[in-house]
């Protein structure tokens, strides 16, 4: 087993205008810097996911399939999320349920951005949600909010000195702290549900 650990960077809105890919290409930009992570970004925009779910006899849709290595790779998640009215986007909410073992014992980082809450409402819910399919959500995120008043005078995304880049070492450490401890872990024990 390598020392490397595979993070799945999830870009989790689909709307014309998001500014998911920002937050995203920030994010995988400091965990490639912070070492020791391959990082795959997964925009959910491009996955093609089907919004209808079959039973659960049914084969699953090409576009499910080819996602399912990506995910079942990853180490470690960091879910890159909007709030909308209070919660997260129904594409990221189909694209959690269309997988099962993938999520299973591996930590997720929640990065959520939105007006005054920052996305807090939508991290919350998002945490019940990876509680029932067995996955750690790790206490240290990034919320960001008023994301649009963290813009430089060149027009990039976010200041030096943003609050976002501290908390995005601390939730770098945590995460992979949490990745190495359950990796390990599954490797030793087969989680069981």
């Amino acid at each position: 087993m390598t020392d490397r650990l595979r993070l799945a960077v999830i870009i989790g809105s689909t709307r014309d205008g998001r500014f998911g890919p920002t937050v995203a290409g920030w994010f995988a930009a400091r965990a490639r810097r912070y070492g020791g992570l391959d990082v795959d970004v997964i925009d959910l925009a491009e996955a093609g996911l089907p919004q209808t779910l079959p039973d659960h006899e049914d084969e699953r849709p090409a576009p499910v399939r080819a996602l399912a290595p990506r995910l079942a790779a990853a180490d470690a998640f960091a879910v890159v999320c909007p709030e909308y009215n209070g919660g997260y986007p129904a594409p990221l909410k189909t694209a959690i349920d269309w997988y099962d073992e993938e999520w299973r014992a591996k930590p997720v980082a929640l990065i959520t951005y939105g007006r005054e809450s920052g996305g807090l409402t939508a991290a919350a819910q998002l945490r019940q949600v990876f509680a029932e399919l067995h996955a750690v959500t790790i206490r240290d995120g990034i919320s960001l909010p008023c994301y649009w008043e963290q813009f430089a005078p060149d027009g990039s995304w976010p200041k030096p000195g943003a609050d976002c880049n501290t908390a995005a070492r601390t939730t770098l450490a945590r995460l992979t702290w949490w990745a190495h401890a359950l990796r390990e872990a599954r490797h030793e024990h087969p989680y069981i549900v």
